[in-house]
């Protein structure tokens, strides 16, 4: 559940951008790809995980026709802003700093864990050198803590290879995205306690966005109604909190 911090003012967009003129047009899901279980891309190059699951229903229950769209993570909101696509669906925590600059739908996710890892169970996060992804929440908090030194990368898996070559002592993110790498290699560990960090995961959409905001948000809580929302968290997200 990582959050974008943002470092710039929001661009303005041109009134020809907005959900108004498009309409009964395609709408286009931006998201990273590169970022499992929550999106990545398959052996064919589609976007796949529990986004792409989520994103389709979504669409579907909306009755609007959707298409990908893959974007770097450090340029993920000017590009939203800027009209290179219509939502952000990338496992965009909801904080108050973000929605300066966005609107976001009624969170599809509860605030999940982050976690710490590292090559020894023995580390002390406190005292540490800990890598982040740049511009996400668990950056921030790593910057806040007393006594630890933050160290930025650009994507989440030069975090992990920051600590396996020794230049972090820890690594901080996601505890779903970590999780799989924990029981897949014997010389990785969780270390520290978890923490929890903002609001639950929402779509990002512009601010002149209203109506296709409320159309995703029906969608959602229609999802949320059957229990469909909740099968989706325990197929790709297992241990997270469900609705």
């Amino acid at each position: 559940m990582r959050n974008i911090l943002l470092a710039t003012t929001a661009l303005t967009l041109s009134a020809g951008l907005a959900f108004a003129e498009s309409h009964g047009k395609t709408i286009r899901m931006g998201t990273e790809g590169a970022y499992p279980p929550y999106n990545y891309l398959d052996d064919k190059g589609e976007v796949a995980g529990f986004e792409r699951e989520l994103g389709d229903e979504l669409c579907l229950r909306a009755e609007l026709t959707c298409e990908w769209v893959t974007n770097d993570w450090d340029s993920i909101i000017p590009n939203l802003v800027s009209g290179n696509y219509d939502t952000i669906i990338a496992g965009m925590s909801i904080t108050d700093e973000r929605d300066q600059v966005i609107d976001f739908s009624t969170p599809y996710t509860l605030p999940d864990p982050s976690a710490f890892i590292a090559l020894s169970s023995d580390v002390d996060v406190n005292t540490s050198v800990i890598a982040a992804q740049t511009g996400t929440i668990q950056a921030s908090h790593v910057a806040s803590m007393d006594g630890a030194t933050l160290v930025e990368f650009a994507t989440p898996e030069e975090t992990i290879a920051a600590v396996k070559n020794g230049e972090a002592d820890a690594a901080l993110a996601d505890k779903g995205f970590f999780e799989p790498i924990v029981e897949a290699e014997s010389d990785i560990f969780f270390v520290g306690e978890d923490v929890l960090l903002g609001g639950g995961i929402g779509l990002g959409l512009r601010e002149s966005d209203g109506e296709l905001r409320e159309k995703f948000n029906a969608a959602i809580e229609s999802m949320k109604d059957d229990g469909s929302l909740n099968t989706l968290i325990e197929k790709h997200l297992p241990g997270s909190a469900t609705f």
